[in-house]
């Protein structure tokens, strides 16, 4: 596939890095044990979701604007959806320079988000998903992978920006 970057199809964002891994199992309390026992990651925080399904840790690499999340998840109810333990990576959050832009640019592009929109994360920061599968109508899609565009804040922008 070749890409063209003439003005009518110049992307009005940028995808800055890594802002999270998330990994699902039926246990967190299992993947504490390698991720914050082993590696000496920082829990963070915590997320607790009836919607999503999920009960999870919140851990963290690096510091600052580099700082990667690592999520460990577990299901509220393994017999609900979604599974979050049924993948074990879950799911690749990127930062998004200009999340509103992203989405709408995309969407023009056929990509296929999942339901629910633009919307607080569990980090404070708005988010959205690219849904793995691509469908008749919006065939782009994470190809079995689900990504959350993640809306850098202004901090993380402009050290990003400063690299370069």
């Amino acid at each position: 596939m070749t890409s063209t970057n003439n003005s009518n199809s110049a992307r009005p964002f940028k995808v800055l890095g890594i802002q999270q891994i998330a990994i699902g199992g039926p246990d967190k309390q299992r993947l504490q044990t390698l991720w914050v026992d082993i590696f000496g990651l920082e829990k963070t925080g915590t997320f607790r979701s009836e919607r999503e399904n999920v009960d999870e840790d919140i851990c963290a690499i690096g510091t600052g604007p580099f700082k990667v999340e690592v999520d460990l998840m577990q299901p509220l109810d393994p017999d609900k959806k979604p599974a979050v333990h049924t993948t074990p990576l879950n799911h690749v959050g990127l930062w998004i320079d200009d999340l509103p832009k992203a989405v709408e640019w995309m969407t023009a592009r056929g990509v296929r988000f999942a339901p629910g929109g633009i919307r607080p994360g569990a980090a404070g920061f708005d988010i959205c998903f690219i849904h793995p599968k691509g469908n008749e109508e919006l065939p782009i899609g994470g190809e079995g992978v689900l990504i959350e565009l993640v809306q850098a804040p202004p901090e993380v922008v402009k050290a990003f920006a400063a690299l370069g």
